[in-house]
């Protein structure tokens, strides 16, 4: 997968945690939930971008590992939502899966560029 194919992922799954946000209750769980996800996963998507025209492995390196946390994160308030019961878990586990294969393509490509810093 090339880096357009990336960030055009990222991007979708940023699309589909908002509209996944749009369906929470308006209670205070439901908004704080779905302002802590609209903003993890946005964080993502734009923060990968970051990392395609980064300068220096250095900074690829780290601006990778804020990508890894915001999108494991986005994973860690999908679960919250369905273990609060704001969405059925066979709702979200489509999203949930593509949270999880995100996380693991990033640590993967930033494990790639540490081991080829030499």
């Amino acid at each position: 997968m090339n880096k357009e194919d990336l960030k055009q992922r990222a991007k979708v799954f940023a699309h589909r945690c908002v509209k996944l946000c749009a369906t929470l209750p308006n209670t205070p769980l439901g908004r704080h939930i779905s302002s802590q996800l609209i903003r993890s996963s946005t964080s993502a998507a734009a923060n990968y971008r970051a990392v395609c025209i980064a300068q220096s492995r250095a900074t690829f390196i780290a601006k990778l590992a804020i990508v890894i946390e915001e999108t494991d994160e986005s994973c860690f308030w999908i679960e919250f939502a369905a273990d609060e019961k704001l969405v059925k878990k066979l709702q979200v586990a489509a999203l949930l899966r593509e949270a999880t294969e995100l996380t693991a393509i990033f640590v993967a490509s930033q494990n790639t560029a540490r081991r080829n810093k030499k």
